[in-house]
């Protein structure tokens, strides 16, 4: 099998993270958008601050059975069972207690040293009930080596057990180890599969909404279809991911499955670029700089080109130069101090995709779909 690349956790549950994207969905969602103030003598990046979930004291998100189980936070009930209790339970069969102790050991929390082969050993113990969850984690173990060696036949035939139990989240993380495959390897078949299994996820998961609405955008798997990409993309977007917040604004600027609006396209792109996206800074600074469908401003777009010089973005700093020959020096000075200031802040959901698999899917699906397979549709 092709390495894809994945960190430590690669394959996590991505249930937390779009839990808690969907938690700061209700104080960020489209409304919020269409109602957003824009600033024209001083950018707005549009920073605001994350709610705050249960899931923020984890860095990675491979099984928090409370929020996959809806949620529920049983903290207090937790702290009346003692670890010895919660054995015994796990020991009898209790499904819940081997679950609660998996992720204990998994992270090392509530006074449990980390325990890799602890968390497997309780995992696998879950899975025998055919515990979704619990099998899904344990492809996410065998995946990464933790607790086991590497074993990607043994992740897989788990991750897929999972997903036909119902785990989108399972479905998700088999969809990327599928096109994280040689594109040129890839058969008909290959893409079918991948096709289902980000339908299935896509009901439940962002991640899988951006995949597929993408897929939809470039027509790779299905045939191009731009209203259901837009429908796609706009949720994942909704949901704080940055990089469907740049894609959409091309949506709203060429009327690709919903009227022209420049308005909505600059407000998606002010989200991403608060969030660091470099793509959306230059998109947005270009935009500022030309005047053609939104107000000229050309003291925000040099502030915008002088971050993306920073972060190594083709012609930003000869962008930024051409603008600085027209600006006071007043202005060039306030402006300048601005971009210094300037501090990305990243959703959760952004985080977590960027931390799993890499600061672009939409190049991970350009490339691992860049083949005339992948273009012969399945729908």
């Amino acid at each position: 099998m092709k390495n894809t690349g994945f960190i430590l956790f690669g394959l996590a549950v991505c249930a937390a993270a779009d839990v808690c994207a969907q938690s700061a969905q209700l104080e960020l969602g489209v409304e919020d958008i269409a109602g957003a103030a824009v600033k024209e003598e001083k950018l707005d990046f549009g920073q605001k601050k994350q709610a705050r979930t249960k899931t923020d004291k984890v860095t990675s998100t491979i099984g928090d059975t409370l929020d996959l189980f809806g949620g529920e936070d049983k903290s207090k009930e937790k702290k009346t069972v003692s670890l010895e209790e919660m054995k015994q339970k796990a020991a009898a069969g209790d499904i819940e207690a081997q679950l609660d102790l998996g992720y204990m050991y998994l992270y090392g929390v509530n006074g449990v040293k980390a325990d890799y082969k602890q968390a497997l050993a309780y995992y696998e113990q879950a899975a025998e009930k055919k515990n979704a969850v619990a099998l899904n984690n344990l492809g996410s173990l065998y995946f990464n080596g933790l607790g086991t060696k590497v074993d990607y036949p043994t992740a897989i035939k788990y991750f897929d057990e999972a997903a036909k139990l119902g785990s989108n989240d399972a479905a998700v993380n088999l969809a990327i180890i599928y096109l994280g495959s040689d594109p040129q390897t890839k058969s008909k078949a290959d893409f079918e599969k991948i096709y289902k299994l980000l339908e299935q996820a896509q009901t439940t998961n962002n991640t899988a909404k951006f995949l597929l609405g993408y897929a939809y955008y470039k027509g790779f798997l299905v045939s191009p279809d731009y209203k259901k990409a837009f429908l796609l993309i706009k949720a994942a977007a909704d949901a704080q991911y940055d990089e469907a917040q740049y894609v959409l604004s091309d949506f709203y600027i060429n009327g690709w499955g919903t009227p022209k609006n420049y308005n909505r396209a600059v407000q998606y792109l002010r989200m991403s670029v608060a969030q660091g996206n470099p793509e959306a800074i230059m998109r947005l600074a270009d935009i500022l700089a030309e005047g053609k469908v939104y107000t000229r401003n050309i003291k925000n777009a040099h502030v915008l080109y002088n971050v993306a010089s920073v972060m190594g973005m083709s012609e930003a700093a000869e962008k930024r130069d051409d603008i600085e020959k027209s600006l006071r020096i007043e202005d060039l000075l306030a402006v300048q101090s601005e971009a210094e200031n300037y501090k990305p802040a990243p959703s959760q959901l952004t985080s977590f995709i960027r931390q799993t698999f890499g600061n672009s899917l939409k190049v991970y699906i350009d490339t691992n779909l860049d083949s005339d397979l992948a273009t012969q549709t399945v729908n």
